[in-house]
């Protein structure tokens, strides 16, 4: 039998929010195994499988010629804008119901990674290409996921990359690549730019068929010295040079380590040299002895804490009416984090960047409204338990490990209006930061 608040613990940060009910059946399988679950799930995800992709069709721009009329083009963009509203519910929907919760979060972390708007994309189709990228690579080696990137056709479009030929380099996409995405600052000098966009040239993004193809006439086939090594660079190539250098294990175990321990305590040296992938770099992380120390240090992403709650309430975004799943993604906004919507390629904030007097607002309205959608049997379950002992049921079912004296003086006189009490528990300290 495990530690009940180790394996919270660990859930917490390694799926969205557990249910009380998962941490019993981790509890009873002990640490070990639960990661073991985590890392590597057996079987098919049904949760998944059961939540298809919305049917987005093509890109309604893409058949309008030069002489389409302000009418066409006004009605393209609200079925553009219809496209990306459809497919960040169905996002949503998926990070609830998704059985691999561990695969699910990876997802979503190298989203905010690899930071691309779908403002500027202006595709849901690309985006949803995107996604099943970072869901197909993100598991495994890191080369493979930067050569999979470098050739992506949202983030080409995102920085600018279809713009980038051999008689007019683009260095967008080049130094983000080292700054941001792979070696971070301080790694590479403005000639390593200026090379690794001329190694980056010649892809272009096909709209109407949603892919990336490579042009050899606008490709600058000449040799290019990139972090001291001299080579005919191309996309391919310049991504395992990046990927293969001991800077980016190094900055990628730091920003693992950032989104799932926290920021207050250093990085472990030995993440970097974990190997195994990222989850060879996950489970290092999992298992560190400072690891079970960032307990309470973390503050959660809106998304997170979002999706937690309904796991936890019994609450599906599919589910609820209309309007009040647009009432999901205007909260968020209103949080400041909005799936696909990232504010700019160095992706979204942390910490308490996310505790600002705003934000709190429309934490408090979306708390309201998950606790009036909370499903039957989980207000049945907590009006069931006697009124004193109500705050230690909510306890159990937010997965809070216990309420400070002060959480509990607000919550007590909530007890005898089960929700009420939801929505004040999901806004207090103890479940806002895990």
């Amino acid at each position: 039998m495990a530690d009940r608040d180790a394996v919270a613990h660990l859930l917490r940060r390694a799926t969205f929010g557990p249910t009380a009910a998962e941490v019993d059946a981790a509890e009873r399988s002990g640490l070990p195994a639960t990661l073991d679950r985590l890392l590597a799930p057996t079987g098919d995800d049904r949760g998944a499988a059961a939540t298809a992709p919305p049917s987005l069709g093509a890109d309604p721009y893409a058949d309008l010629d030069k002489g389409a009329s302000r009418e066409q083009r006004q009605q393209a963009q609200r079925e553009r804008t219809e496209q990306v509203r459809l497919l960040s519910q169905w996002w949503l929907d998926r990070m609830v119901a998704a059985d691999h919760q561990l695969s699910e979060k990876l997802v979503f972390f190298w989203h905010g990674h690899w930071a691309t708007s779908v403002r500027k994309v202006k595709s849901a189709q690309l985006m949803l290409a995107q996604l099943d990228t970072l869901r197909r690579y993100g598991r495994g080696e890191f080369g493979e996921l930067v050569r999979a990137m470098v050739r992506d056709p949202a983030l080409i479009l995102w920085l600018d990359g279809q713009k980038n030929t051999r008689s007019a380099p683009n260095e967008n996409l080049a130094r983000e690549l080292m700054e941001l995405f792979t070696l971070g600052i301080g790694n590479y000098t403005e000639a390593d730019v200026r090379a690794g966009a001329r190694a980056l040239t010649g892809w272009q993004v096909e709209r109407g068929a949603a892919t990336a193809r490579f042009v050899p006439r606008r490709h600058d086939p000449g040799a290019k010295t990139i972090l001291g090594q001299t080579a005919a660079f191309d996309a391919d190539s310049y991504a395992r040079l990046l990927a293969g250098r001991p800077e980016a294990a190094s900055f990628v175990a730091a920003r693992l380590w950032f989104r799932f321990a926290g920021k207050d305590t250093p990085v472990p040296a030995q993440l970097a040299g974990a190997g195994g992938g990222t989850l060879g770099v996950l489970r290092a992380l999992f298992t560190h002895p400072d690891f079970a120390r960032t307990r309470g240090q973390l503050v959660k992403q809106p998304v997170e804490w979002l999706v937690g709650a309904m796991r936890q309430l019994g609450i599906r975004p599919a589910d609820l009416p209309d309007e009040q799943r647009r009432e999901l993604a205007n909260r968020l906004a209103g949080m400041d984090q909005v799936p696909l919507r990232p504010p700019s390629v160095g992706g979204w904030p942390a910490g308490e960047s996310w505790l600002t007097t705003s934000s709190l607002q429309a934490r408090m309205r979306l708390a309201t409204l998950l606790a009036g959608s909370a499903a039957p049997a989980v207000r049945q379950r907590l009006a069931a338990a006697p009124q004193a002992g109500r705050p230690d049921a909510l306890a159990r079912l937010l997965v809070v490990d216990a309420w400070t004296a002060r959480t509990r003086a607000a919550l007590t006189p909530l007890a005898g209006d089960p929700e009420r009490l939801i929505a004040a528990g999901l806004i207090s300290p103890e479940y806002t930061v895990c």
